[in-house]
């Protein structure tokens, strides 16, 4: 039996996750935090009268679990992953927004302490593949741009599914300037860039998660995409994450990783 601490229970995700876990007969959840959350409210968000409640990430015991997973926000999970390794816990991250330069930093943590994680820019399947057909198709079509829609409260643009996209692609992508003598007239237009593979992004309410990847060539152009119409759809990846942990010695970017 495997304890779960989960970091953000309370959100859409978080709570989704709290689902998942509960369903799960080796893994049991025994502490979550949540900033806001008062004990006395735990049934509201499905958790059992053992779990213990943290408002302050300094105020974890960080016995009380084994694996740290994260449905927070942007601002909060550098330093929640690096408390979760500091103290022997397996991070296992949803929560994007973290900087090259932090996960670096973590991953270099993570093998001085021996310990695995794994850190997933998206949990669903659709997802994964769709990164994984973009960096193939990118070798024949290297002019490509990338449109991410998501819902209105995500609170970090680009996506961390477009990122990683883009950072795929261009591993790959012969350097390539379409047009260096475009301008703009009205300022970020074109959208941002990332090593000249421009991704766009789009806030919108109905939405939840979403990515084109467009590429063009002579006379042709080519479409991937994918559509998250529910953030169930995650929680499967979020279930091989749980249980694959446990197999690493360092942390991971990448669902993909451990498929």
């Amino acid at each position: 039996m495997a304890n779960v601490l989960i970091a953000g229970a309370t959100g859409a995700m978080g709570q989704k996750a709290v689902d998942l876990v509960n369903s799960m007969p080796d893994m049991e959840i025994t502490a979550v935090l949540a900033p806001h959350l008062d004990a006395a409210d735990r049934e509201q968000y499905h958790l059992g009268e053992g779990v213990k409640v943290f408002n302050l990430l300094t105020d974890i015991d960080p016995t009380v679990a084994d694996i740290w997973l994260d449905f927070t926000v942007p601002s909060a999970v550098y330093e929640n992953v690096k408390y979760a390794l500091n103290n022997g816990l397996l991070p296992v991250v949803g929560t994007t927004g973290l900087t090259d330069e932090q996960e670096q930093e973590l991953i270099e943590l993570s093998e001085s302490k021996h310990l695995g994680g794994l850190i997933a820019p998206n949990f669903g399947m659709s997802a994964v593949l769709l990164m994984k057909f973009a960096q193939e198709a990118a070798k024949y079509f290297p002019d490509v741009e990338v449109i991410e829609m998501h819902h209105a409260d995500k609170k970090d643009a680009p996506s961390g599914t477009a990122l990683s996209t883009a950072k795929l692609i261009d591993q790959v992508r012969e350097p390539h300037e379409s047009n260096p003598d475009e301008t703009e007239s009205l300022a970020g237009v074109r959208g941002g860039d990332y090593h000249g593979i421009k991704i766009h992004s789009v806030r919108l309410p109905g939405y939840i998660a979403h990515e084109q990847v467009l590429f063009g060539g002579a006379g042709e152009a080519l479409t991937i995409r994918q559509d998250s119409f529910d953030r169930q759809s995650f929680m499967s990846g979020v279930k091989v994450a749980l249980e694959k942990v446990g197999d690493l010695d360092h942390l991971v970017v990448g669902l993909e990783k451990i498929l």
